[in-house]
């Protein structure tokens, strides 16, 4: 600032603060201060000057006359949108109501094949073992006579869902086997499995629902079951016993003495007749089981004589609930039942007289099996042999051809193309509601 007079140094620190870097030559008179810029509105958005008119946007309004600012080109006019149509096709149904980005998952929930059944297969060798190593080539399935093509086949063991059946109305020696082996029945199952105990001789009672099968509780349970069994009395017609040799106020004592009832009349004494309500069990356990998972393998076994008495529930009644819910009934028959020849001589019914085995009727009806033994040691092999038969099984699977607003019984016929193997499945089904949950 030396070189500077005075008002050249007030010249530069104006020009430092207005923004400019030229310094004013050193003379006498003095350069006028420029003005500030004037503020300017910013231009505006392409398309939205002018009145705006609905579906062609907006008027572009013409430009002023001398103005230097060139008017904003006009939008392009949108094509044309066609009428919607007064009623949408019945194909678009969901278009309006599904939004697009979840319109593939939603078509594939309602995708639902509700005519699939699935059939549980067991096949075996003349001598009574099971067969492995088969392939969906060696089946071939029919309903109702028409063949249907599988569509699903595995060989992959399943849970079991077990509902134990035990009768409680054997004999006392019979029952003392049954009440032996029953500690052997957890180790024939496996973690993943659950087990729910029944009993029945005067009416069925529910033991515990289901629980673990390698649980605390189950064995608890089996010991509480335990029974002493029935033993067959001997009829008296005549002496203190044969009739009513005790009264007070004209009745007798005990009232199944009295004449017109158990005693009979004449003086001829008729026992009151035994009650082995083994439907009533059977529809008890079906019921509950019915509740469990799908991916469970619904199993009931049943520990009897197979002798059928006193029911209110029918044969044909609880077959079909059976049928209807998927539910295959195994057994090990004990007792007379057990014994070669005599089982079989059993299996025929005499009129008046009480049906002395039906239970080979539920197994073969619901591609179950029985295994007839008279020991302890061959119930308690019963148990896993029977346990490994219902895991292992082929699982076969197709769509039926009937309509799903039919109700009537389908009849199912499974085969192999190999005539010295006994295929076990099913005879058929009921089609029901609760398939399509």
């Amino acid at each position: 600032m030396r070189g500077l007079t005075r008002s050249a140094a007030l010249v530069v620190i104006l020009g430092l603060g207005f923004g400019f870097s030229q310094v004013a030559p050193a003379q006498n008179q003095q350069t006028p201060v420029p003005d500030a810029p004037t503020p300017q509105a910013p231009p505006p958005l392409p398309g939205t000057e002018g009145p705006i008119t609905p579906g062609q946007g907006t008027t572009p309004i013409p430009a002023a006359t001398g103005s230097t600012r060139p008017a904003p080109p006009a939008p392009a006019q949108p094509a044309a949108v066609p009428a919607a149509p007064s009623q949408p096709p019945a194909d678009d149904h969901f278009q309006n109501t599904v939004p697009k980005s979840s319109e593939a998952d939603f078509q594939s929930l309602v995708k639902v094949y509700v005519n699939f059944v699935q059939v549980p297969v067991t096949v075996k060798d003349s001598k009574g073992k099971s067969v492995a190593g088969l392939t969906f080539r060696d089946f071939k399935v029919f309903e109702n006579s028409t063949r249907e093509p599988l569509t699903f086949f595995s060989v992959d063991p399943q849970p079991l869902s077990i509902a134990f059946v035990i009768d409680q109305s054997l004999p006392s020696n019979v029952m003392d086997k049954v009440n032996t082996s029953m500690g052997a029945l957890p180790g024939a199952l496996a973690s993943f499995d659950e087990v729910a105990v029944f009993s029945y001789s005067h009416g069925t009672k529910e033991w515990t629902g289901f629980t673990g099968a390698q649980s605390n509780r189950l064995p608890a349970v089996l010991s509480l079951a335990q029974n002493a069994g029935t033993d067959p009395t001997v009829p008296f017609t005549g002496g203190p016993f044969g009739g009513c040799s005790i009264s007070q106020n004209g009745n007798c004592v005990d009232p199944n003495l009295q004449e017109g009832r158990s005693a009979g009349q004449n003086g001829i004494t008729a026992l009151p007749k035994e009650l082995h309500q083994l439907n009533d069990a059977i529809l008890q356990a079906a019921r509950e089981l019915s509740t469990r998972p799908k991916d469970f393998r619904r199993i009931i076994y049943v520990v009897s004589d197979g002798k059928e008495y006193g029911s209110k529930a029918t044969l044909r009644e609880v077959v079909r609930y059976l049928q209807t819910n998927k539910i295959a009934v195994y057994g090990t028959l004990v007792g007379e039942s057990a014994r070669w020849g005599e089982g079989w001589l059993d299996r025929f019914h005499l009129p008046f007289e009480i049906n002395e085995n039906i239970l080979y009727k539920y197994t073969a009806l619901t591609g179950g099996d029985l295994d007839s033994e008279g020991g302890t040691n061959g119930i308690e092999r019963s148990y896993t042999k029977i346990a490994d038969e219902a895991r292992n099984q082929y699982t076969l699977g197709y769509l039926s051809h009937e309509s799903i607003y039919d109700d009537k019984f389908r009849q199912i016929d499974v085969r192999v193309d190999r005539p010295d193997l006994v295929v076990i499945a099913k005879k058929g089904y009921y089609p029901s509601a609760q398939d399509n949950k």
